[in-house]
């Protein structure tokens, strides 16, 4: 989509207060509010808003990329050190930023949905997004940018090309809903619901209902729940919908089974029906009231149906990590309302790895209900749910603890439960943390912790998702997909990102050796899990855990076909590996008519699938060959079928060949490192998410005199007076020696710091001269600011080798919304 271009000078009218324009005819197409954010420096305006830090001190480092307009507030700073920038003084920066935009809003007149409410305003606005994109061009808000700041930065990016846009609104207190308004000026308003979340901003839970509704002041149509039209202070259109009163959408009956929920409705005195592939309360809710969007938006009621069985899941954020004696935690130390509780339990609920599930939970403040109703439908939430073990910590929990039924305990406070409580009795469970931010739960959360290495590998399980998406929706209908597990995920994890794939319903998984897969199924994987490298050793944990193999050579087939007839197994599920030109593992053109003949002759066997294995589907240069072996398989897994008289599943397409051979598609794709968001296809990378974000902190800091030498051998030797900063990563945690003596760097507060000196086993040293850097301060190895594609250019590999590089001792931490 094309950026609308302003000159600086048509926007410093609108907004400045003075200004000092240089460069009057330069383009502004970019918003920025964070300088670690620079896209198009040459285009961008940096808007320097007042928060935690000086804004205005990250001007010079922009200045150096190339950036050349600015939005200040100070005064007093000096700009001629910037000779070609431009420069806009106003009171405001925020205000300023507010205003422009909204003149940027008044050039465009197609339909804006604006989404407000207390929850579910972001699975709203994505869940229409998956309903409503295949009909319109969508602008949306990008995550939750829902605050003062993210919705302009959301609504700048409209543009021409779109021919509907939705944006959300999230307020904390009064008079901030005006300014929204203002910059979204919906035509279709949608108030999600009225919760406890940031009841303390507000005198009552009815004057945060008004604020927010003051979003559709302007509104064409409002989409509410029947139960709030009577605090609308003015008529409009309206269309409503109800769980328990009259509404347009009269919600009769809900039945949930096998993970999906029938929603039944009456609509214009028809009785309709919708099904969709999630039970939790929250869900239904955010169904309903998309249901209930559509309906307006007078589709029919079949397209509905269709669509909204397909939705997929919208992320939540929370972190998991591994825990001590065989535990997992879920971290979300910061966050306590009774309706994140039950998302947090929900999700709690997806984990498998260990049958047994505690919630440590803090008291709940400004809930807005009286504490013994409150810890009434607490205690019934969390008996609902399943939980296991209950900790409660803080007064008001102690007070109600005759509501909770299981096993339980209670505390005062944070210090009370570190003081008395034996953390030796957490052993095979997955935690919940759940507390109000002034409980300190990090402090519980630290003695949880399995590995506390300040080296973590953190792992967004909804970027991860978001890939897994993105290539769902390349394949041909019925085609399914295999997510490939093997190596610890590629270095991520496996029981953490097995447990994702499961619950969004991969069809397989494939892992390279047969204790991998024991694991998986330790840790609750219920899948099908196919093992690419089974040895003789291995058979017996094959059968006892139900892992199929894939058989490569005669020698293994024919053991494996022995080892069933010693035991009396039948039709035991194997995949049959194709030589069709990789020419590593496989059964070759010529093996085929001996391959048919034992297969014939051994009923044991049954050929779940046959597969093989692509060289070089990414690369043009070999397409010709990439086709010979995509015509070869089909001619021999045909040939296979046809002799053995029933079907079987077919795969050889791999991660790049997914998008670039969709004739390769098969019955069944093998996804492994784009999963991970690493793709050897660069067309298809920009629509993938970073997964993994490699990172540490630095240790100390050194001033060192030109000549010192750093390290072992004497190898790094100061050029000139600096100083070096030594971080918690080194080889033994998967940082290659290789990187040592300036050849690889990594970002600090988004800068570049290059070796210096070689690479120890637990510790690397940077030279940080002439950097703002102080000793705690983070250090990105990888991620989204320095990927680990650059990271293996620096080494001369490919990303493979690097992410299934990193040490287990190095911590996994996953992030989940």
């Amino acid at each position: 989509m094309s950026q609308i271009a302003y000159q600086i000078q048509d926007l410093s009218k609108i907004i400045a207060d003075k200004l000092v324009l240089p460069h009057p005819d330069q383009i502004i197409r970019h918003i920025l509010t964070d300088s670690r954010k620079v896209s198009e420096a040459s285009s961008s305006v940096f808007f320097a808003l007042k928060a935690r830090r000086d804004a205005h001190q990250y001007i010079p480092q922009l200045y150096e990329i190339g950036l050349r307009s600015f939005v200040i507030t100070d005064e007093n700073f000096s700009v001629a050190n910037y000779p070609d920038a431009n420069f806009i003084w106003v009171k405001d920066s925020l205000k300023a930023l507010q205003q422009l935009v909204a003149y940027h809003r008044s050039h465009f007149h197609y339909p804006v949905i604006g989404i407000t409410g207390s929850n579910g305003k972001t699975i709203v606005k994505e869940w229409l997004f998956q309903l409503l994109a295949a009909d319109f061009k969508l602008i949306r808000s990008p995550k939750s940018y829902n605050s003062q700041i993210g919705v302009p930065l959301s609504v700048w990016e409209m543009t021409h090309d779109y021919d509907l846009a939705i944006f959300e609104a999230g307020i904390s207190t009064v008079q901030e809903m005006d300014h929204l308004e203002e910059i979204i000026k919906p035509t279709i308003g949608i108030l999600t619901n009225l919760a406890s979340s940031h009841d303390e901003g507000f005198e009552s839970r009815t004057q945060k209902l008004q604020e927010k509704l003051r979003l559709f002041k302007n509104s064409e149509t409002l989409i509410i729940n029947s139960k709030y039209i009577s605090e609308l202070s003015e008529a409009k259109k309206i269309f409503t919908w109800s769980f328990d009163q009259d509404a347009d959408l009269k919600i009769t009956d809900i039945s949930t089974h096998n993970g999906n929920s029938l929603i039944k409705g009456i609509y214009k005195n028809i009785e309709i029906a919708i099904r969709i592939p999630f039970t939790d309360k929250a869900s239904i809710e955010n169904a309903v009231i998309c249901w209930a969007s559509m309906l307006y938006l007078n589709y029919h009621q079949q397209v509905i149906a269709q669509r909204i069985e397909k939705l997929l899941v919208v992320k939540m954020r929370l972190e998991l990590k591994s825990g001590i004696h065989q535990t997992a935690i879920i971290d979300d130390s910061y966050n306590s309302d009774f309706s994140s509780l039950e998302i947090a339990i929900d999700f709690l609920n997806q984990q498998s790895q260990y049958l047994t599930k505690t919630l440590i939970l803090s008291d709940i403040h400004q809930s807005g209900i009286p504490a013994v109703q409150l810890y009434q439908k607490v205690a019934q939430l969390v008996e609902n749910k399943g939980i296991d073990k209950f900790i409660g910590i803080g007064e008001d929990l102690q007070k109600h603890q005759g509501n909770f039924k299981m096993n339980k305990w209670f505390f005062k406070d944070t210090d009370d439960f570190l003081e008395r409580f034996d953390k030796q009795i957490f052993k095979n469970e997955t935690i919940l943390l759940k507390g109000a931010r002034h409980f300190e739960f990090e402090r519980i959360s630290k003695i949880l912790t399995q590995k506390v290495h300040d080296t973590v590998l953190e792992i967004n399980l909804n970027a991860l998702v978001h890939n897994l998406n993105h290539y769902k929706s390349k394949l041909a209908p019925g085609v399914k997909l295999m997510a490939m597990v093997k190596a610890f995920a590629y270095g991520s994890g496996s029981d953490e990102i097995a447990n994702i794939l499961q619950h969004h319903k991969v069809d397989y998984l494939a892992v390279a050796y047969a204790d991998e897969g024991v694991a998986l199924r330790q840790a609750g994987i219920t899948l099908p899990i196919m093992v690419l490298s089974p040895e003789v050793s291995s058979f017996e944990a094959l059968i006892s855990n139900q892992l199929e193999p894939e058989l490569y050579s005669f020698r293994i087939l024919e053991a494996f076909a022995d080892y069933l007839s010693d035991h009396q197994i039948e039709s035991y599920p194997v995949h049959i590996k194709l030589d069709t030109g990789m020419h590593r593992l496989g059964f070759t053109d010529e093996d085929i008519a001996e391959l048919i003949s034992f297969l014939l002759s051994h009923k044991a066997l049954q050929v779940k699938s046959a597969l093989s294995h692509l060289a070089a589907s990414e690369s043009d240069v070999h397409n010709n060959y990439t086709q010979h072996q995509i015509q070869l398989f089909d001619k021999i897994s045909n040939r296979l079928s046809e002799a053995l008289g029933y079907t079987f599943i077919k795969h050889i397409a791999n991660t790049a060949a997914i998008s670039k051979w969709p004739q390769a598609q098969f019955d069944m794709v093998r996804l492994g490192i784009g999963l991970y968001g690493i793709e050897s296809v660069i067309a298809e990378r920009a629509a993938l998410q970073n997964v993994a974000t490699l990172k540490t902190t630095i240790t100390q800091i050194k001033e060192l005199k030109k000549g010192e030498t750093v390290g072992y051998g004497r190898s790094g030797i100061m050029k000139k007076d600096g100083k070096i900063a030594t971080v918690k990563i080194g080889y033994a945690d998967g940082y290659p020696r290789a990187l040592g003596n300036g050849v690889g760097y990594m970002l600090i507060n988004g800068k570049r710091a290059y070796t210096i000196g070689n690479i120890c086993m637990d510790m690397t040293m940077l030279d940080i001269t002439g950097l703002a850097i102080k000793e705690g301060d983070d250090v990105i190895i990888f991620g989204e600011e320095l990927s680990v594609y650059d990271l293996s250019k620096q080494l001369n590999t490919i990303p493979y080798e690097v992410i299934t590089n990193i040490s287990q001792r190095v911590k996994r931490v996953y992030f989940y919304e």
